[in-house]
Order: C-alpha cells, then sequence, then structure tokens
C-alpha cells in the first residue's frame, strides 16, 4: 500500500470515473486502473463496483476511502511542518555559555539576535563546559559558547573571536600605577582566581606561566597561598574592592564596571598579552545550520561591539 494508491482510490472515488480520476492525478488510465486493481488485490476486497456505464463505491470502500482521505491530510500537515521549518529562523534556539562568557555576552548577543531573527527566540543556560559538553551531545541544547580548546566527537566548532585578559586591582594598589603589568609581577601578588572546574582558572594560570611557578614554589615551602578563590567572577570583582588581592578578568567582564575608579582600575598585559579563543560548538547532525549561522554572525558582531566599548574610555558607575 503506497500513498500514490490512496490518492488515486481517494481521487477515483470523488470522480466516479477512471478517464477524469486519471486526468486529475496526471497519469494514464491503464496506470490508475492497475494501481487501483492492486490496492483491492492486497485489501482482499473489492473498493468499486464496476460497470460499463458507472462506477459505485462499496460500503467498506467507502470507509477505506475516508480513512485514506485522512491519511493523505496528515501527509500534507507533515508537508506544511516541514516547510515551515526550512526557514529554520522560526523556532527556538537552545543555547548555552561558560559561566565566565555568558553574563557579558548575552546582553549584547540577544539585542543583535532580535534585529536578525525576530522570529527565533533564545532559550539560555550557563554552566560548566563538562555539564554544556554533556546536554550538547545528549541534544538538550543546540549550541553552545565555551573557550577552545574543545574537543567533542560529531560536534563542530567555529572560533568567534579571541579575548584578552586584564588585571584588576584595588585603585589604591602599587601596581596601579604602571599602564602595563607583567606576569612576573603578578606572581608576587595575593592573586584571587575562580575555583577548579572553571576552564578560565586553568587558562590564566596556563598563560602566565610566573604565577605557575609561584604557586608551586610555595606550596613546596609551606608558604600560604597565593591563590584565593571565588566563586563567579563578579564575588571575585566584590573581593578585590575590598582590598584582599588583585586578579584577572577577560576583557568583556572588566568592561562591566560597578566600582568608581578611585575604587577599581584595570590595567592591560605586557606583551605577550594574554588572551582565550571563544568558540560556538554544535553537533554535525543539528538540521538548522542558518540558525547557527546567524547565532555565530551576531556574536561576532557583538565582539566588534565590546571592542569599540573597551577602545573608548567610559566614566564607572557607582554603586
Amino acid at each position: 500500500m503506497t500513498l500514490t494508491e490512496l490518492r488515486y482510490v481517494v481521487t477515483l472515488a470523488r470522480e466516479r470515473h477512471f478517464g477524469r480520476a486519471a486526468e486529475r492525478c496526471h497519469v494514464s488510465q491503464p496506470t490508475l486502473s492497475v494501481a487501483v486493481k492492486k490496492l483491492e488485490d492486497e485489501l482482499g476486497i473489492p473498493l468499486f463496483e464496476r460497470s460499463k456505464s458507472s462506477i459505485r463505491v462499496t460500503e467498506t470502500g467507502q470507509r477505506i476511502v475516508e480513512q485514506a482521505q485522512r491519511v493523505l491530510d496528515q501527509v500534507g500537515v507533515i508537508r506544511d511542518m516541514a516547510q515551515d521549518g526550512k526557514s529554520q529562523l522560526s523556532s527556538p534556539l537552545k543555547v548555552g555559555a561558560i559561566y565566565t562568557i555568558g553574563p557579558y555576552l548575552f546582553p549584547h548577543l540577544l539585542p543583535e539576535l532580535r534585529r536578525a531573527a525576530p522570529e527565533m527566540p533564545l532559550y539560555i543556560e550557563e554552566n560548566y563546559t563538562a555539564s554544556l559538553r554533556q546536554k550538547l551531545r545528549q541534544s538538550e541544547l543546540d549550541a553552545i559558547i565555551i573557550a577552545l580548546p574543545f574537543e567533542e566527537a560529531e560536534v563542530l566548532t567555529l572560533p568567534l573571536y579571541d579575548e584578552p585578559f586584564v588585571v584588576l586591582l584595588p585603585a589604591d594598589h602599587p601596581l596601579a600605577k604602571k599602564e602595563q603589568i607583567t606576569g612576573k609581577e603578578l606572581a608576587h601578588e595575593q592573586l584571587l582566581l575562580l575555583g577548579p572546574g572553571h576552564c578560565f582558572r586553568d587558562q590564566v594560570l596556563e598563560s602566565c606561566p610566573p604565577l605557575v611557578d609561584a604557586v608551586t614554589r610555595r606550596a613546596d615551602v609551606g608558604s600560604p597561598s597565593l591563590v584565593t578563590e571565588g566563586s563567579s567572577l563578579e564575588t571575585i570583582r566584590h573581593m578585590v574592592a575590598s582590598g584582599l588581592g588583585i586578579t584577572v578578568l577577560p576583557l568583556s567582564a572588566a568592561t562591566v564596571m560597578h566600582y568608581h575608579k578611585d575604587v577599581l582600575v584595570t590595567r592591560p598585559f605586557a606583551p605577550p598579552v594574554p588572551f582565550r579563543t571563544v568558540a560556538l560548538a554544535w553537533r554535525v547532525t543539528f538540521p538548522r545550520p542558518k540558525a547557527i549561522d546567524i547565532l555565530s554572525l551576531a556574536a561576532s558582531q557583538c565582539r566588534v561591539i565590546e571592542k569599540a566599548k573597551a577602545d573608548t574610555p567610559v566614566a564607572a558607575e557607582t554603586d
């Protein structure tokens, strides 16, 4: 039994004439007659009573024709759904981001996406890289925004932008008098970093070898730890404001200042400047490539906005 055979039966029941039914179906009369007879043979019952002058649908045939019409209607619904899906930008997109990217990217990303794809709302989640990886693999998320390196089977990655790191410190700190700060200078300070599980912590230590050496050296001699851990970048920002130490932030987080410039200041690193590469990851099998294109373009555009903010002096807000 095929959809074509069902369509022939429904059309023949409507037209009550093999010639007209064949014409409506854009096939020859013998082709339609053979298909109808084949279906009757498969079902084991006649669907039509035939005579030289007329065709009449049998009682059982009428019920089958009605059911066949319902099947064809549902096929039409499926085709309509598929047609809607071809736009790829008319249904929600589930996007995840790591904690050190999401809060600073999403406020810029959402307006850009709203302009580019107004019918595609975003479901947003912030989490650790490991959790986002699992949810992407299990199709709970459509795409995730993470920092490279990131490798996962059957997952594609697209670098979006490179983001430099900067130093955040109290305004009255001796290093605040310098225009640029080196990793060696940081190695002698009390450094506030995120706790284990945050990839940004590892990136800071990996990009500043003097920090790793200092931490190891202090641990070997039993000295107090160089590193104090915080649960979020915002918590660390508050601890720096209290005078507990200094920290390293991604540039996007550093441009969001909630303290007056007399309390906190940022300073760039001396070359080579440490940085991270922010990237978009999605499953190879994800069926909405246009949505991925729009998302990546919007995120890249946000990077242009963030860079412009960083290059333009902005008065800090007061609490």
